[in-house]
């Protein structure tokens, strides 16, 4: 017990401390090719001026370097790298039992971490560079498309080479769903990817993500999944380094780079602590993850009335965490409440996915 919890605690402090240490070599990269969007204001829904978001954000756009995501992975990526070179260079040593990387647990959801990571990187560089094609990155549908293939992949990797074909409900037996497997991966990566805009005020992506990674991380280590633990938790001290430099006045906005590659890992952590870990962690994502889930549906809700009421909208901007600002939260107070949510949130989801 005690190495295990010493597995997952150690490569997290670790990640933080490597964040921290790059973290200044990396904003004076940013601030210094001037990484951030070259035409402020952005499109809203439907493709029209986003009016009311463009009063509130429109000047930081233009200031703010984007890719802060790069200390998240960037980190856990040093760590993983470092941890695996000490176990080879040091067999048989306690750096053996520090190394987390295995094909039953952590490289379903450290690849898609990495390549949802480097499509997001291509979308910010195209979008900071403002060429006349790409000034607002790569398109939605070519992202969406990215997201729904890499998902796919996994979704199948899941039904055809791990034998999952059913979902996890508290107190019963798995629901069995056969193939469909599949296409719930697909609908649950594109829906928490779609939550990605939360990273619009300073300081409040960091605060939920590292929230729902510990949650998950928790889940995994009374799964006994404890390579999947140790690899939530990295994220998660990953993600508390970005958010150490993204306070407010943020240093820098984790952009897509960061959201694409930690709503992919999401999603697969939270299969793999479904059924592989005789657990609920799917259904536990719709808690675990709720300012996430409430982001995106706030945006259908805001849609769907503007459809069908003529117009007539429910919140006065859409996602829900701009709505607080625009009648009158200052930002800062929104980021503080959805942390607290966030870890509410996260505690209720851990004791779902443990129930029953």
């Amino acid at each position: 017990m005690i190495i295990d919890v010493v597995k997952v605690f150690v490569p997290a402090i670790a990640a933080f401390a490597i964040g921290a240490l790059i973290t200044p070599f990396l904003t004076h990269y940013l601030y210094t090719y001037r990484a951030w969007k070259k035409r402020p204001g952005k499109l809203d829904l439907e493709g029209k001026e986003a009016s009311m978001f463009n009063r509130l954000h429109k000047d930081t756009e233009v200031s703010t370097p984007r890719m802060g995501g790069i200390v998240i992975w960037g980190s856990t990526l040093i760590v993983v790298a470092l941890l695996w070179a000490l176990e080879q260079a040091f067999p048989s040593s306690p750096f053996e039992k520090l190394e987390f990387i295995s094909r039953s647990q952590t490289w379903i959801p450290l690849s898609l971490f990495f390549i949802g990571a480097l499509i997001g990187l291509a979308d910010d560089l195209l979008e900071i560079r403002n060429l006349p094609r790409f000034s607002q990155g790569l398109s939605l549908p070519l992202r969406l498309g990215a997201v729904a293939a890499l998902s796919g992949v996994a979704g199948w990797w899941f039904f055809d080479k791990l034998d999952v074909v059913s979902v996890g409900v508290p107190f019963a037996e798995p629901f069995t769903i056969g193939w469909l497997v599949v296409p719930l991966f697909v609908l649950a990566a594109l829906f928490i990817y779609a939550s990605g805009v939360i990273d619009g005020i300073d300081g409040l992506a960091g605060g939920v993500f590292a929230a729902i990674f510990a949650a998950y991380a928790g889940i995994a280590f009374f799964q006994n999944q404890i390579d999947l633990a140790a690899f939530s938790a990295t994220i998660t001290g990953a993600t508390l380094a970005f958010l150490w430099f993204n306070i407010p006045p943020a240093r820098f906005y984790m952009s897509e780079t960061g959201t694409m590659a930690l709503t992919l890992a999401l999603v697969t952590i939270a299969f793999m602590t479904d059924s592989l870990g005789d657990g609920h962690g799917l259904l536990s994502l719709g808690f675990v993850a709720f300012p996430l889930v409430a982001t995106v549906l706030s945006n259908i809700i805001q849609l769907a009335s503007r459809k069908l009421r003529k117009g007539k909208r429910v919140f006065k901007i859409a996602p829900l965490h701009h709505h607080f600002e625009a009648i009158g939260w200052p930002s800062y107070k929104v980021t503080m409440r959805y942390w607290v949510l966030s870890v509410m949130f996260a505690i209720t989801g851990v004791a779902f996915a443990l129930i029953g």
